[in-house]
């Protein structure tokens, strides 16, 4: 049986987590994703990442919980995911030319231990300038409608950038693997090492 869980309904986070080769079950938690009042960008993407692993964790006694969550930042506005066509054209034309940092919750939850371990890391994202053409045969292809920022990483969205930077390119895609390797060789279950005890 798999000692590791993974949080989340989204198949991209899934390929993700496949490339560490360690099995794991997934489950799909049910959580309000909604800001609260004043909340930092920062400290909304800890408390969703630790929500969802924690309603996860409920069932699955003995395991490490992964959760994760991911916001867009533009200025000082928190920009979820798009939901419609209408809305993610609106996002695509107002980040044409800018900066948009992705920051990407990542928790951990032992329940073996009764532990938890959060974090965050940022991405920054400069868009190229986008002619209104060509965000809307984007939005029309790729159909981004989930996705913060109202773009894919993992598909075409590379076309509307101008440079990446950022620690981990898979922050973008929502679940930025290096801290997780870090965070899971200090539960004790070590990508690269014997799988044994697990």
């Amino acid at each position: 049986m798999p000692r590791l869980v993974l949080a989340s309904g989204s198949p991209w986070r899934r390929q993700l987590l496949d490339r560490l080769g360690l099995p794991y079950a997934w489950l799909s938690p049910d959580i309000d994703e909604t800001p609260r009042p004043g909340e930092t960008p920062q400290a909304l993407v800890h408390r969703l990442a630790l929500a969802k692993a924690s309603r996860v964790a409920e069932q699955y006694p003995d395991h490490l919980i992964i959760g994760s969550d991911q916001v867009a930042v533009f200025g000082a506005e928190i920009l979820g995911k798009p939901g419609d066509e209408a809305t993610a054209c609106a996002q695509l034309a107002r980040f044409s030319g800018q900066r948009v940092t992705f920051l990407t919750g990542l928790a951990l939850v032992d329940t073996r231990r009764v532990s938890h371990r959060v974090c965050h890391e940022r991405y920054d994202v400069v868009f190229r300038c986008l002619s209104d053409d060509e965000i809307a045969r984007y939005v029309e292809r790729e159909r981004p409608l989930d996705s913060a920022g109202s773009f894919r990483m993992e598909g075409l969205g590379i076309a509307l950038f101008e440079k990446l930077e950022g620690n981990d390119p898979n922050t973008l895609i929502g679940l930025p693997l290096i801290r997780l390797c870090a965070l899971l060789r200090e539960a004790g279950l070590d990508p690269l090492g014997d799988q044994g005890s697990w």
